[in-house]
């Protein structure tokens, strides 16, 4: 699957894709806040992340951003089976925090879900990550109150992780200049 939006292209991971996207990750501040990214992260752990098989109604895409000298890697995005339902995963590299990618990569996989037929999306973030809390309201999703522990493997412990929830047909509360842009979806 590959999905464009705006600025960038999302698509599937290639093998020969291991050296750039290790170079993008490879950075404990990414991983720290990922669930199942473990550090340090390898040329091994790229590898076995790039020839993972993919789920056809929950595909795990490169975010890349095309220039005039070609596409550059600048992060991940996708969807997971998670205890029943589809779980939202993002990440951004450093150098590319604070300028929307992360919404925009997001929002687009949010309507390749819809697309797919899901009607309900969750998403997770660590407590001590709340630029994620924002990306996610950003998206319409909606705090579910709860808050749990969860395995970080980079950390090697659990971690507070609260949860959010979308319906992918009815908004909630966003903050963005254009409501009616963040697809009735999220």
């Amino acid at each position: 699957m590959f999905i464009r939006s705006e600025r960038l292209f999302l698509r599937p991971g290639w093998p020969e894709d291991w050296s750039e996207l290790r170079a993008r990750i490879a950075d404990e501040g990414i991983v720290r806040n990922l669930a199942e990214a473990p550090w340090p992260y390898t040329a091994d752990s790229a590898r076995e992340f790039l020839s993972a098989a993919q789920d056809a109604r929950c595909p795990q895409l490169l975010v890349t951003l095309p220039t005039s000298e070609g596409s550059a890697l600048i992060g991940c995005a996708g969807l997971a089976p998670s205890d029943g339902e589809v779980e939202l995963g993002y990440w951004i590299a450093r150098d590319r925090w604070g300028q929307g990618y992360a919404t925009e990569a997001a929002r687009a996989v949010l309507s390749l879900a819809r697309t797919l037929g899901h009607h309900q999306v969750v998403a997770h973030h660590f407590a001590d990550n709340p630029a994620s809390g924002r990306v996610l309201r950003k998206l319409g999703f909606c705090p579910t109150g709860e808050t749990r522990p969860r395995f970080c493997m980079a950390r090697g412990v659990e971690v507070p992780a609260l949860t959010y929830a979308v319906t992918l047909d009815e908004p909630c509360g966003r903050d963005d200049d254009d409501p009616g842009s963040a697809m009735r979806a999220a």
